[in-house]
Formats: C-alpha cells, sequence, structure tokens
C-alpha cells in the first residue's frame, strides 16, 4: 500500500505493509533521525509529533498517519538547537540518544501547558526515558527553558 504524508513540511509518497509501525516507514524513508528504542511506545525515544501531537511511533501503524502532518526533530532544528542550550548549559546532554524525542516532547508541551508547575512537567515528561542524565538536569533545563518563554 501506499500512503502520503507531509514530514517536516514536505509532502511524499511511501510504500509500507498493512502491519508496518512508522518508526520503521519514516527510517526507510530516509528520516533516520527518528530512533529506534524499546519498540513497546514506552520509552519516548522513537517520539514525532503527529498534527502537532507527541506520539510513539514505534506503536503507530503507519496506515493511520495517512493524510497526516508528521514532524520530526529536523522540522524544528531552530527551536530544538535553542533547547539544547539549555540542556548544555545544565548537564543533561550525555549521549544525546533520547534527545530527538525528549526534545519533540518539550516543544510539545511548551505549546498545549501555560507556566507548567514541575510536577505537571514531570507527569508530561513521564513517557521519555533516559539511561544516562538522572533526569535532574533535564528537568533544570526544561524549567529553565520555559522560564525563558515568558520573558
Amino acid at each position: 500500500m501506499t500512503i502520503s504524508l507531509k514530514v517536516n513540511g514536505k509532502p511524499i509518497k511511501v510504500a509500507c505493509n498493512p502491519g508496518d509501525v512508522l518508526t520503521d516507514v519514516l527510517r526507510n524513508a530516509g528520516f533516520v533521525e527518528v530512533k529506534k528504542g524499546c519498540g513497546t511506545g514506552n520509552c519516548g525515544i522513537c517520539t514525532v509529533l503527529l498534527d502537532g501531537v507527541p506520539v510513539p511511533s514505534c506503536s503507530l501503524i503507519a496506515g493511520r498517519a495517512d493524510g497526516h502532518e508528521i514532524t520530526t526533530i529536523r522540522g524544528v532544528e531552530a527551536e530544538a538547537k535553542e533547547f539544547a542550550d539549555f540542556l548544555v548549559a545544565e548537564g543533561a546532554d550525555q549521549c544525546g540518544f533520547c534527545s530527538p524525542g525528549f526534545t519533540l516532547n518539550v516543544l510539545a508541551m511548551k505549546k498545549e501547558l501555560k507556566s507548567p508547575s514541575v510536577d505537571e512537567i514531570k507527569h508530561y515528561m513521564a513517557g521519555n526515558l533516559c539511561r544516562c542524565t538522572g533526569y535532574e538536569g533535564q528537568l533544570r533545563a526544561v524549567v529553565k527553558y520555559l522560564e525563558a518563554q515568558h520573558e
């Protein structure tokens, strides 16, 4: 089957099998910035934005994305770079494998929640696993980034 997507603002058509997950379809189409993690939708590594909403692409059948807009980390490079500077400043940049999915969630949260509390941030980011940072540096970076957006 062939599905139509708009990836990072560019319309594309991709061939896939009915049971293929979006992570694999995107990676096969050259969007290798979409990382593969757990394969069960639990770690957040594969997060993309589907019509602006963060979704684990490893648990979304690609056919369900037909006709929708997908944003990968490359589609928000300027915003991602700005947030990355906050991660680096807090020593939370470690290996970076989780960073694309984590960053996409932060950018979506920024649009969805206005002035979230620390508990709200933790709840929103609960699906993003990181084996390197211990989360405290990431949390400090998110808080400072969101505060800077409202100055």
